[in-house]
């Protein structure tokens, strides 16, 4: 019997360069809270009204420590969406690894975006944006994403968990299903609950997935 694939067979890009990458643990602190204040800084501003400053003195950082990792505003938003979408797979992959089919992974996956989302709202604006900023970040976002999805609908179909002819074009639904999903229900409204969302969204998917 195939085994279950895993969300961590396809990694993301560390933030920065090799040549930046911090070397202790010091310097991991002050990368992630330059990360996590560019994340709000672009969030409440966007690309084009975001500046470095913002980012440093949300930080509590000076001048020299982001220059430090990052060369330019353009270099520290193109780490940042890479990092945002290593957050979302590394939030969602333990939960998605953890079901018990292959059908019952999304579901958990989609519940657990959800729940990501509504504590980092800014992360649809920055996406969005990328596209316009950095069209290669913006595509391997949404690329890297659908390959994770595709590669757990082809393992499942080989357990005998979904359709046999599950292909990309099967992922790339699921992955704008979730999208417009996490728009409505994380970004937009709170109160639904996202088991509720996760369940519905999932019957469709058991409905024209289940193997013949």
């Amino acid at each position: 019997m195939a085994e279950r694939s895993t969300d961590a067979t396809l990694s993301d890009p560390p933030p920065t360069s090799a040549a930046k990458t911090p070397r202790t643990e010091r310097g991991r602190k002050t990368l992630r809270a330059i990360l996590d204040a560019a994340a709000v800084e672009f969030g409440e501003k966007g690309f084009h009204d975001g500046s470095i400053s913002g980012i440093t003195q949300r930080a509590g950082v000076a001048l020299g420590s982001f220059y430090t990792y990052f060369d330019s505003k353009d270099e520290v938003f193109r780490a940042l969406v890479r990092d945002m979408s290593a957050q979302v797979r590394d939030h969602v992959g333990p939960h998605v690894l953890a079901a018990a089919d292959e059908l019952a992974a999304e579901k958990a996956g989609l519940k657990t975006f959800l729940e990501f989302v509504r504590q980092h709202k800014e992360i649809y604006r920055i996406i969005d944006e990328s596209e316009f900023v950095d069209q290669e970040s913006y595509r391997q976002h949404y690329e890297t994403s659908v390959q994770r999805i595709d590669a757990r609908l082809k393992a499942g179909a080989a357990r005998g968990e979904v359709r046999a002819d599950v292909n990309e074009v099967h992922a790339w639904a699921i992955m704008g299903m979730n999208v417009f999903l996490g728009l409505r229900y994380g970004v937009w409204d709170e109160n639904t609950p996202t088991e509720d969302v996760a369940a519905i969204a999932n019957d469709m998917l058991r409905r024209g997935l289940a193997p013949d």
